[in-house]
């Protein structure tokens, strides 16, 4: 076997459908277009979601909610993961953080929950807290610092 003996698999590829080469072919005269309008014109069509002038569902259905331009997004890091990932007497940052793998995106911001438990003293440097975070960074020993 070599290159010029290989082919595609049977039916895998199938031939482009010529339109316009006369009535004999099926496909002649209107090219499967039918009569006049719209779209039997070149560059005739209907842009997507267009009802024919009747007013579209998108605009029909009702609004709901609102968009909060001043919502503060922050990726999630409980303190049992690090009690797994942290030495005791470390520094905790969103940097290491990233390293560690605990958050994905370079510009997310970080906030510490209090699920889980902590037992080494660590220093944590983020964005935010929650409040029984806090007491626990404190309890084991730590200091929680928001940046």
């Amino acid at each position: 076997m070599d290159l010029s003996t290989l082919s595609p698999a049977p039916g895998s590829r199938r031939e482009r459908r010529r339109v316009g080469r006369g009535i004999g072919s099926g496909r002649g005269k209107t090219s499967g277009r039918g009569h006049k309008g719209q779209k039997s014109r070149s560059g005739g069509n209907v842009r997507p979601g267009f009802e024919g002038g009747q007013k579209p569902l998108q605009l029909r259905l009702p609004k709901r909610g609102f968009y909060n331009p001043f919502r503060v997004e922050y990726a999630v890091v409980n303190i049992a993961a690090l009690e797994d990932r942290f030495e005791a007497g470390a520094e905790v940052t969103p940097e290491t953080l990233r390293a560690a793998g605990l958050v994905k995106h370079p510009d997310d911001k970080v906030k510490i929950l209090a699920t889980g438990e902590l037992t080494k003293p660590l220093t944590v440097r983020v964005h935010a807290f929650s409040k029984a975070a806090q007491e626990k960074i404190a309890a084991a020993g730590g200091k929680a610092e928001v940046i």
